[in-house]
């Protein structure tokens, strides 16, 4: 698999989806391949080359495409119709350059929710609207005795621990706050384990994403997702979850971000509605496991791999 000084000692989602591919695809189809999973280092002869891009057209990585590198590639493969537009906009890459092949998750299996506390999460980097997050729920605490926050956040999965030094402040506060819970990491199974037994998923991401498999895992984990309209968020949430709408301002933010999470913790302190919701978000459960699901990406990727080498 490629790798290069920044993801070799990373565990991020563009690794974790990279493991898969080449975890799933026959050895004897992907070895004919070059996958370059965003960042350019070298092309190696004698073997086709995929540009498989995962970052933001602004991205400094992606930069040299607007020199109309693209063209060395057999193919550009996206992770959203909305990164593909961008990258059209941007850089300049026509669409005939690209395709677009979606992440996929293993389904998280069918179980049953805790009643009496409901628990709220995130797990992402903290540079994505962990500020705002901590703010309103230090609010929304004071106002309800049945809610705490897990936090999952920090940059260990990807070896960049000194760029957790500008967070540390917010890291401390949440290790004193008596309804947050702060893990600084966990390997993607032990979350997917631990979503079980969450409710919401609170995500005021502030950061433009070009897919986002937090969102992905927590839907199918059958979670309320409360979460901004940003980047290919909306793509992403396949209209099943409470998205609202992005606002510049951090404050602004907030105060949306707040009257949208402080609904959906109004919904499950009903004792009469938690049926209704597990009932509704397991059918967006059913809906999301289908269009995520990565048994069918993989023959996406197959697919792509037989016609290049054609």
């Amino acid at each position: 698999m490629e790798q290069n000084e920044l993801s070799k000692n990373a565990k991020g989602g563009t690794e974790l989806m990279l493991e898969r591919l080449y975890g799933s695809v026959p050895e004897s189809l992907i070895n004919k391949f070059q996958i370059v999973p965003s960042r350019l280092r070298e092309l190696e002869e004698n073997k086709k080359h995929i540009y498989w891009v995962h970052d933001l057209a602004g991205d400094p990585e992606v930069a040299h495409l607007k020199s109309g590198n693209w063209q060395n590639f057999d193919k550009v493969v996206f992770v959203s119709n909305w990164q593909q537009q961008m990258y059209k906009t941007v850089l300049g890459v026509p669409y005939s350059a690209g395709t677009v092949i979606k992440n996929g998750i293993v389904p998280i299996e069918p179980h049953e929710k805790p009643e009496g506390v409901i628990r709220l999460v995130y797990f992402s980097t903290p540079h994505r609207g962990l500020d705002i997050l901590v703010n309103v729920f230090s609010q929304l605490a004071k106002q309800y005795d049945n809610i705490e926050l897990d936090i999952i956040s920090s940059f260990e999965l990807y070896g960049w621990k000194e760029r957790d030094k500008p967070f540390l402040p917010i890291f401390n506060y949440c290790k004193r706050h008596p309804k947050i819970n702060y893990y600084s990491s966990m390997s993607n199974e032990q979350i997917r384990e631990h979503l079980k037994k969450c409710h919401i998923f609170a995500y005021p991401s502030k950061w433009e994403e070009t897919s986002c498999l937090c969102l992905i895992e927590a839907m199918s984990a059958g979670l309320l997702c409360v979460h901004s309209s940003l980047g290919a968020l909306p793509e992403t949430s396949m209209n099943l979850t409470m998205m609202y709408d992005y606002h510049e301002d951090d404050r602004s933010h907030a105060e949306i971000f707040y009257s949208n999470l402080k609904q959906a913790i109004d919904l499950y302190s009903s004792a009469k509605n938690f049926p209704r919701i597990m009932e509704s978000v397991n059918e967006g459960k059913k809906m999301v496991d289908s269009a995520n699901n990565w048994e069918n990406k993989k023959v996406q990727w197959e697919n792509l791999l037989r016609h290049l080498t054609v």
